[in-house]
């Protein structure tokens, strides 16, 4: 989720204020390097657990591409959840 959520904001998918807002809001939690996870883990269990729960699909453009993302439970507890959500 982090790393998709950073290549996201980096190709404009997300802007710099609403990171920004993560960011504050993910400190106050303890997890301030959380904060390009929080673009697609929007639960509240997920950002309490630090985790992926369920599958999130974020979609946008660049000036030569259309991306689709879909990020997925990895923790073994969820992978059903991965598995519905990709199928």
């Amino acid at each position: 989720s982090t790393t998709t959520g950073h290549l996201i904001y980096q190709c404009g998918g997300i802007d710099k204020r609403t990171i920004e807002k993560f960011e504050k809001e993910a400190a106050e939690l303890g997890k301030g390097s959380f904060k390009y996870a929080w673009v697609l883990d929007k639960l509240k269990a997920e950002r309490e657990r630090g985790i992926t729960i369920d599958i999130a699909l974020w979609k946008f453009e660049t000036p030569r591409y259309y991306v689709t993302v879909i990020d997925a439970p990895g923790h073994r507890d969820f992978i059903k959840n991965m598995m519905t959500g990709t199928s």
